[in-house]
């Protein structure tokens, strides 16, 4: 199978017996590598003996005593919040179920980044053996922030910090290892060019056609069945809808902030103004293919799930609400 997104660093990653995700001392290696983390020429002994002390074993037992002798206050809040999420990681058997225990508990002070490094790499798990580069490129939206144009009447999705040109340092040593171009040009993904997705897979450097129909909402569709079975061990079916009005909402889930507001709204009965109708980027309905896996009260009830794009045209998807708010009996 061709392989992608090595800028996860699922290639620093064993499985289990269930097939999920264990964490290694490479994988940890990987977070100390981070250019916040590695100290500067002028850090204390402590910070850099600490620093050493890691490398040599990623999993050795720190101290907040070990945190509060570094002199500089942003290097220890760094460090804090590293090892808070290190523990966290070493405490469950795999990546998912660390995932999963966190969104459910509260993330807490763990950095939305490594929260979308976390999507990123269990979605690596859960697509390795997709081989449509549009559910890949769909499944950029679970971890990536999205712009929303309206080019030529198609709805084109393109990452927003590839076409900001990134910031000063990359969201994960590995991309600078990897040596990837910065200024990579954009190109909407279609059957033609779809080939090279798979060299380019870490450059995120291709849109995707949005709009109702087509195949970038029935891609995004796929991958949402792969993530609730990956996590929750639930089959379901999702099948793109392309109106919202008069749905029955007896259940819906809301995929980023901005949906969940309109999902509300419909859901009490408020009247929408056209402006928000036209961020609604997609509506599916989902069905559990085992109704007894759902609660009681909406058994065999179809569930909606929406999408939508802020007043600034950005999708800043939320998988976690996919974890925490489908009615799942256990």
């Amino acid at each position: 199978m061709t392989d992608f997104w090595h800028s996860c660093g699922h290639h620093f990653l064993d499985r289990d017996e269930s097939g999920g995700y264990v964490v290694t001392d490479d994988f940890l290696k990987v977070y100390l590598a981070r250019s916040e983390v590695i100290p500067p020429p002028d850090a204390c002994f402590a910070e850099r003996n600490l620093h050493a002390a890691l490398i040599a074993d990623p999993r050795r037992p720190v101290a907040a005593s070990d945190i509060m002798k570094i002199a500089d206050k942003d290097a220890r809040e760094n460090w804090e919040i590293l090892i808070g999420f290190r523990d966290h990681l070493l405490r469950h058997k795999t990546l998912e179920a660390a995932y999963i225990d966190l969104m459910r508990r509260g993330v807490g002070k763990t950095p939305p980044l490594f929260i979308n490094q976390f999507v990123h790499v269990i979605l690596r798990n859960a697509l390795d053996d997709v081989a449509d580069p549009h559910i890949l490129r769909a499944a950029e939206l679970f971890f990536r922030t999205q712009r929303v144009t309206l080019h030529d009447g198609a709805l084109i999705a393109a990452d927003e910090e590839t076409i900001a040109g990134g910031g000063e340092a990359p969201a994960s040593p590995l991309v600078s290892m990897l040596g990837l171009p910065p200024d990579a040009a954009i190109e909407v993904l279609n059957n033609e060019n779809a080939g090279s997705y798979w060299e380019r897979s870490d450059r995120f450097d291709m849109a995707l056609d949005l709009s109702g129909g087509r195949t970038g909402l029935a891609a995004f569709a796929k991958v949402i069945e792969r993530w609730v079975g990956h996590l929750l061990g639930v089959a379901v079916t999702i099948e793109p809808l392309t109106e919202l009005r008069n749905a029955p909402l007896s259940w819906y889930v809301g995929l980023d902030a901005d949906a969940t507001q309109i999902g509300n709204a419909l859901w009490q009965g408020d009247e929408l103004d056209e402006n928000a109708m036209t961020r609604v980027v997609g509506l599916f309905r989902l069905s559990f293919r085992d109704p007894w896996l759902m609660l009681d009260k909406v058994r065999g009830e179809p569930i909606y799930l929406v999408l939508a794009m802020s007043r600034e045209h950005l999708i800043r998807m939320k998988p976690q609400n996919l974890v925490t708010g489908l009615p799942v009996k256990h």
